[in-house]
């Protein structure tokens, strides 16, 4: 009652912002804009198609920080009142359809829409609505329960790519740039209205089903393109099989983009996701694009096509979407990966638990540990209980049942019940309702996997004798890589003899290496994982002064992941190598320095921020640099550098370059 009564006070016209929805119905958007990178701009023109369910003295639009002008409603002018978070219309509207609301608006969006530059200096754009609300951009609905078709015709300079929602029926082209008409055939929530705008090249796909499948790529990364788009088909494919539910919209994208606050985001037909996961065929074994990749999709089904009505229901989105990319990953690496994922998962959610963090998954606050990985295990669970085939149907069912509406989680419990004839009322207590954690129902399920239970009887913490014929026995490679944890002292040469995975272990646990093993451990610094060669290269370089050159001679071609794992490491040993490349100490710094500049990724200024740290490195440009990243989009990055700002204030010299660079600003 209370907040009712708040709401009218603060809301003069109409219906409060979270009843609209029950007295108008918004149908389609035809939106028509242009970007202007210099001014930091976005303008254009919108015509939404809506239908009165109730009469109402008023409508509005969430469009944050916009001007408007040219105001239409079913082609006249209205009395309209613009209070920086809404566009509202007074007027009142009788039940009636197919009402037009058209208008020409221009804003400049301080989130939702970004505009980068990446490496060589083009300029990037691309939008992120969860989370930060499609209206900073494009006038539009927040309620996430009211569906629209959104239809964008998008303008810019012809040199570029556009990316967007649905099939791409049209690109005309004028003296400088082009326009392309993007068109959707059924209906999504705003916060998941998209676009990509770069320099892209693209590979393309058919699915089994006849979806065509398009995948975007910086022109650099064309020896990327097929690791970090590995299994892409084969996922789709099986996820299509899997659910019983043909892929909802005409066409599926992915497209890469440079300092994305998250991993990926599952836009309608369109996944927009981090360029930090583009990997070439060395760093696919320790960093790939495969489950982020799956779990995006699985979102087309599982947020897209049936979306919740508020956050209480949120696990049935990221619940859904771990549990089917796990099962597609399961399809890739076999049953023992499966419950690999899931014991991990399940120590993750008993450290939240020991830490006192644990919530229930329907408490809307919850973390996303709890949303992703609990909820994945609650439906691991739940298909066990009820069987493979109830399971199926039920989810198919609440799919095609509720397909382009919202959801809430008894909508899922009720087609779960009617599958099996079971009553899930103790399921939904336990699993769904209760802040702790079903640890005895976990362990029982992990133990059905022999994998997992030789895993757990694997134990060399305290060292005995039988620990000397683990690493090479026929254990599997995660069981030895936890022997070689416990028991780094007892290393021998034939130890080396194992797969990659066990060799990385080697490297981040044998710190001090001796002299009977320095031959294999040089091994190291040929594996193809660059994990494995970072790890190698400065546990060598610490314990064999003698030989640094040689090492740093061996690793000074290689780079490793997007953020310079290696190079970094590399350019910091060389500085701190007296005898090695003397002559070129002041280039080393620099190239060192350079990467902490805009024009490159977060991810890898943020690495060479730490390097310039441990060096006691910083000058007035590096400085510089860490002050720009202080107002950077990224909040992780943002909250790093002023962090990191404030730690060198702490030295005089430094707070004397900062207050000069703050006076100057």
């Amino acid at each position: 009652m209370i907040r009712i009564f708040q709401c009218l006070l603060l809301v003069p016209f109409g219906m409060c912002s979270a009843q609209q929805i029950d007295y108008v119905d918004f149908k389609k958007a035809d939106v028509n804009i242009s970007f202007h990178p210099a001014e930091k701009e976005v303008a254009g023109t919108v015509s939404y198609t809506f239908d009165i369910i109730k009469q109402i003295d008023s409508i509005y639009l969430n469009a944050v920080n916009m001007e408007f002008y040219e105001v239409f409603l079913n082609g006249k002018t209205n009395q309209v009142r613009n209070d920086e978070s809404k566009l509202w219309i007074e007027h009142t509207l009788a039940p009636s359809v197919n009402n037009i609301l058209s208008f020409s608006y221009k804003a400049k969006p301080q989130k939702a829409l970004y505009l980068v530059k990446e490496e060589n200096e083009d300029t990037q754009i691309w939008t992120q609505g969860q989370g930060k609300y499609t209206s900073n951009w494009l006038p539009s609905i927040d309620d996430m329960n009211d569906k629209i078709k959104f239809d964008l015709t998008v303008n810019f300079d012809k040199d570029y790519e556009i990316i967007a929602n649905g099939e791409l029926m049209n690109v005309v082209e004028q003296d400088s740039s082009k326009t392309w008409q993007f068109n959707m055939n059924k209906p999504m929530s705003s916060y998941l209205v998209a676009l990509a705008i770069g320099k892209y090249y693209k590979k393309t796909e058919t699915s089994k089903s006849g979806i065509p499948l398009e995948y975007y790529y910086y022109p650099k990364d064309s020896a990327k393109v097929e690791p970090t788009y590995r299994y892409s088909k084969q996922m789709f494919d099986f996820l299509e099989e899997e659910i019983g539910v043909t892929f909802p919209w005409e066409i599926y994208k992915q497209v890469p983009v440079k300092d994305f606050p998250y991993s990926g985001m599952e836009n309608t037909s369109l996944t927009i996701f981090s360029d930090a996961l583009m990997t070439d065929s060395i760093g696919f074994k320790d960093r790939n694009y495969v489950n982020v990749n799956a779990h995006e999709l699985a979102h087309q089904w599982f947020g897209d096509l049936v979306t919740e009505t508020n956050g209480t229901h949120h696990w049935l989105q990221e619940g859904f979407a771990t549990y089917y990319a796990l099962l597609a990953e399961r399809d890739l690496f076999g049953e023992d990966y499966y419950y690999w994922r899931l014991y991990e998962s399940a120590q993750q959610l008993l450290e939240q638990e020991k830490a006192g963090e644990s919530t229930s998954l329907l408490d809307p606050k919850s973390s996303s540990l709890t949303f992703y990985q609990k909820g994945c295990w609650a439906l691991h669970i739940l298909k066990e209980q009820v069987g493979e085939e109830a399971f199926r149907n039920a989810v198919k069912n609440y799919l095609l049942k509720y397909q382009y509406k919202n959801v809430e989680t008894s909508d899922l419990i009720k087609e779960v019940e009617q599958a099996s004839g079971q009553d899930l009322s103790e399921f939904v207590k336990t699993w769904l309702e209760n802040v702790e954690l079903p640890q005895d129902a976990m362990v029982k399920s992990l133990q059905k996997s022999q994998f997992i239970r030789e895993y757990e009887m694997v134990d060399c913490d305290p060292y005995t004798s039988k620990c000397a014929d683990y690493l090479s026995s026929d254990l599997s490679d995660k069981a030895k890589v936890k022997v070689v944890s416990q028991m780094p002292n007892h290393i021998t040469n034939d130890d080396f003899m194992n797969s990659w995975e066990v060799r990385q272990a080697i490297a981040q646990n044998v710190t001090k290496i001796p002299l009977d093993l320095k031959k294999n451990y040089e091994s190291l610094l040929k594996d193809t994982s660059y994990v494995t060669i970072e790890s190698a290269l400065y546990n060598l370089w610490v314990n064999f002064r003698e030989d640094r050159v040689s090492y740093l001679n061996q690793t000074k071609a290689v780079f490793g992941f997007s953020d310079f794992n290696v190079r970094l490491l590399w350019l910091a040993l060389n500085l701190n190598t007296i005898e090695y490349q003397s002559d070129k100490k002041e280039a080393i710094f620099e190239e060192l320095k350079a990467y902490t500049d805009p024009k490159y990724s977060f991810e890898l200024r943020m690495n060479a921020f730490n390097y310039i740290k441990l060096i006691n490195g910083f000058d007035e440009i590096s400085i510089g640099n860490l002050m720009d990243a202080t107002n950077h989009h990224n909040w992780k990055f943002q909250q790093f550098a002023k962090k990191l700002l404030e730690e060198l204030k702490i030295n005089e010299d430094y707070r004397m370059i900062i207050d000069k660079l703050t006076i100057n600003d």
